[in-house]
């Protein structure tokens, strides 16, 4: 460790191979994962009254609805490769989806050892107590699921005798609140950020319009899709009007 931790080289060591080992079979946990729970649906559809097309419909709006956050984590990836290299960048960012999460982990980890991100003081020695930070921060979360998963789950089954409806009801409030929480957080910043808000909602409320008035429930599966796309479009246009974040 000392030797290592005096060459600044890291970017030989973040793309070791067995990194790339350990960073491949998490993926791979991840799409097995995946198709368990997919093959778990089709089977138990019948029991929970959904048809084979309801599922189908579902796995189509679940897949249109992940495309603009996952552009968004691969986007900051990409910036990030140069950084931590490949496959820190695959595991943390791709697994956990919270690039600022890990940056300001990798960050406070080298602050302590008197390093920046990204400068000649950012070594080897840095990089690898900069990787455990993240990784703990990342097992902190999935530590907390697995641990509140259970609890939650028998408080469900307790609300669901006192009353059936609510269940019905706290997903959907839950989910709501989350989306309005990161929306409202992000409209202060500048007006191209108001600008996208506003015309991703309006194509959004379009498309269920039209969903309805023509029964093309596909535009129900999309909707999520065009209104992602164009509120991208709208904020580019709009950050380079000058509406944008103000120069630092």
């Amino acid at each position: 460790m000392t030797v290592a931790s005096g060459s600044a080289d890291y970017i030989g060591l973040a793309n070791a191979p067995i990194l790339w080992i350990l960073a491949l079979a998490v993926m791979a946990v991840v799409v097995v994962q995946s198709l368990i729970y997919m093959t778990a649906v089709k089977k138990n559809a019948g029991s929970a009254g959904m048809s084979q097309q309801e599922v189908r419909s579902a796995f189509r709006a679940g897949g249109v609805a992940a495309i603009g956050p996952s552009l968004s984590v691969v986007l900051v990836a990409i910036a990030l490769l140069p950084l931590f290299g490949t496959p820190p960048v695959i595991v943390r960012v791709g697994l956990i989806g919270s690039a600022a999460t890990e940056v300001a982990s990798a960050s406070l980890a080298a602050g302590t050892m008197g390093a920046n991100l990204g400068d000649e003081t950012f070594t080897r020695g840095v990089f690898i107590v900069a990787l455990m930070a993240m990784s703990l921060s990342g097992a902190g979360w999935m530590i907390s699921t697995l641990i509140l998963t259970p609890i939650f789950k028998r408080s469900s089954h307790k609300l669901e005798k006192v009353n059936p409806a609510l269940m019905s009801i706290i997903p959907g409030a839950a989910l709501l609140a989350a989306f309005a929480a990161l929306t409202f957080r992000e409209l202060p910043k500048s007006p191209a950020h108001v600008i996208a808000v506003i015309v991703s909602a309006v194509v959004m409320s379009i498309c269920l319009l039209l969903a309805k008035t023509l029964k093309q429930n596909w535009l129900k599966e999309w909707g999520l899709g065009f209104s992602l796309l164009i509120g991208l479009v709208a904020a580019y246009f709009a950050h380079y009007a000058g509406l944008g974040l103000p120069e630092a």
